[in-house]
């Protein structure tokens, strides 16, 4: 079951922004999670809420030209895997269902409000799953030593 679960869109310069100010710079964030959902859970097996949040603010020099919050989710039902299995797929498979959706969100928003076409980029959670287990395994390893 595919879900917004929250969307904000401030562009608080509109109208006067849409014209003649300097090329913008584009700050972008994405995360991930999720969490078992106990409600459905109960009905139906284990049932997982994954989201994926953006973050995208566009300013030109000290104008904020939008900023855009966009929460998009999917619930997921998971069964016969450990612990860890379930992480990585649910940080991985999870997120990369649900990345195009929230990037057309974001650039259906960002037309919507006057301002030129948007493409986020594409992104692989496979591989940003990989560094953030090195990085925490490595981590682990340095407080052990310590």
């Amino acid at each position: 079951q595919l879900y917004v679960k929250d969307v904000s869109f401030e562009a608080p310069g509109v109208p006067g922004i849409l014209f003649g100010h300097e090329q913008p710079e584009l700050l972008f964030d994405v995360a991930n999670t999720y969490e078992l959902c106990a409600d459905a859970s109960v009905r139906l097996g284990d049932v997982y809420s994954v989201l994926v949040r953006i973050t995208v603010q566009a300013r030109a020099g000290d104008k904020t030209l939008f900023l855009i919050e966009v929460e998009q989710g999917v619930l997921f039902e998971v069964a016969g895997c450990s612990d860890e299995e379930r992480d990585r797929l649910l940080r991985t498979r999870g997120a990369e269902a649900l990345y195009p959706y929230a990037r057309e969100l974001v650039s259906s928003l960002v037309s919507r409000a006057g301002f030129p076409r948007l493409q986020l980029r594409a992104i692989n959670f496979e591989s940003r799953y990989s560094a953030a287990m090195r990085e925490h395994h490595e981590a682990s390893r340095a407080a052990l030593q310590a």
